[in-house]
């Protein structure tokens, strides 16, 4: 090789194109209508209604598409979910009621329930676009936990909830409710499956941006978020007081700023970040909130263990701005032959609140123990 000259590099090989498998089209409506009784578990009087909620508005040869329906099933599941929720926490106030019902029926929790009971292909539709959107949601929530399928409500996959799919589970659900003359509860009996596991105070998962925020207002810092392109996707940075604490990408401007307020909260929650929030602060720390994630379910255990009753939480106090709103619990322990109850701290998060005051009993039944084994 003569001096100076360069070996030519080898070409580099074309890269395997990555098919992505679109969803397919039940072109027998007879089964189409069957297979969604099959799940429900429901005859339709008026099978008309169920081929309606299956039709799409790009469907040229169709009458009638599901919008009318999806109008009535939004609001019908919106009160379905107001009452169940209001029966059965009688401890809650409006704001926390709420945020249970929006996770509920947000886009995310029902496009999940429509790619596990595979809706998509039932529905009569001409709009390739449509297709490859479903078909890459569809792919990313498989690819995640079998739990987060059901419990994410508010952007676990990384790719953005296509409103197709919360439409579709809209629109049955108000083809039930019509067929079955308005009847809210009979609503609720034939499609409350369909919603599980349902979200509750317990297992809300709050979302990522909203979080972050009030992690910054308890401690007097402000989240600031920096995106730019990279090519076809978009890179989200985001600062707390001018430090870098997070980071995420996407093809979508907004699913990025989801994956850096979700990989920022991490941070700020551990021990790499604590110092970001707490200098200069006296009140709740990210490491606080990270150390009674546990607690409840501590408590449960050791009573279960000690053959005590179960602990009864009641929430003592409500109240803030609907955008700082602070919950304040009791907890009450019969162990022993004795009642002991104790409050916990306020916090903005009703299961933050909980497990603050279920902390505290373990200290207070602690010292106890220790006391009657002297």
């Amino acid at each position: 090789m003569k001096p100076g000259s360069r070996k030519r590099a080898s070409p580099s090989p074309d890269p395997v194109p990555v098919r992505l498998a679109l969803p397919g089209f039940v072109a027998d409506r007879s089964e189409a209508t069957a297979r969604v009784e099959r799940l429900l578990q429901y005859q339709f009087h008026n099978r008309s209604l169920l081929e309606e909620a299956l039709t799409h508005q790009s469907f040229a040869a169709a009458a009638a598409s599901y919008q009318r329906l999806e109008f009535v099933g939004d609001a019908a599941l919106g009160l379905a979910f107001s009452n169940f929720l209001y029966l059965t926490n009688p401890t809650l106030g409006p704001g926390a009621l709420s945020t249970l019902r929006a996770a509920n029926i947000s886009t995310e929790k029902l496009a999940r329930v429509a790619v596990r009971h595979d809706l998509y292909p039932l529905l009569r539709r001409s709009c390739p676009r449509l297709d490859l959107m479903v078909g890459q949601f569809t792919e990313s929530v498989k690819q995640e936990l079998e739990d987060d399928l059901g419990t994410a409500p508010y952007g676990g996959s990384v790719v953005k909830a296509p409103k197709v799919l919360a439409d579709i589970v809209e629109a049955i659900a108000a083809a039930v409710y019509v067929d079955c003359t308005f009847d809210l509860e009979k609503l609720w009996q034939v499609t409350r499956f369909l919603f599980e596991p349902i979200i509750t105070a317990e297992t809300i998962d709050e979302q990522p941006v909203s979080t972050l925020h009030e992690l910054c207002q308890k401690h007097g810092k402000v989240a600031q978020f920096k995106t730019w392109q990279k090519g076809g996707t978009t890179v989200a940075n985001v600062f707390v007081d001018g430090t870098l604490v997070g980071m995420g990408s996407s093809e979508q401007r907004v699913i990025a700023k989801l994956n850096a307020a979700r990989d920022a909260v991490g941070k700020l929650l551990g021990e790499a970040k604590q110092q970001v929030l707490t200098t200069g602060i006296g009140h709740v720390s990210g490491a606080e909130v990270g150390e009674l994630r546990e607690c409840k379910q501590r408590l449960s255990e050791q009573c279960i263990s000690k053959h005590w009753s179960k602990p009864i939480y009641k929430l003592e106090k409500e109240d803030g701005p609907a955008h700082d709103r602070k919950f304040l619990y009791s907890v009450q322990v019969q162990a022993e032959g004795r009642t002991f109850v104790t409050l916990g701290k306020p916090f903005s998060r009703v299961k933050d609140a909980e497990n603050s005051v279920a902390q505290e009993m373990l200290k207070l039944l602690s010292i106890q123990m220790a006391i009657s084994s002297d």
